[in-house]
């Protein structure tokens, strides 16, 4: 990736994508805690990484719909708040 396709991505990953801001707006119909067991993740992995680089809308598919599932989400309950 150059700096020309790193700044894309970056703008991206703040202005376009679901991933930063919809997070935000979102939070509060995620889980607070996550429900998969542990090692979930590695099932869900290829064995190696890819031949080619992929897209950063690709990528952020894969954190959406593959991390962000075992992640904790403490702003998601108004009790965690304190």
């Amino acid at each position: 990736m150059d700096s020309d396709q790193f700044r894309k991505a970056a703008h991206s990953a703040i202005d376009e994508s679901k991933y930063l801001i919809d997070y935000y707006d979102t939070i509060e119909k995620r889980r607070v805690v996550s429900n998969v067991e542990p090692g979930y993740l590695k099932k869900l992995l290829p064995d190696g990484p890819p031949e080619t680089g992929e897209k950063w809308e690709d990528i952020q598919k894969d954190i959406e719909s593959k991390i962000m599932p075992g992640l904790t989400h403490w702003y998601a309950s108004p009790s965690s708040v304190v």
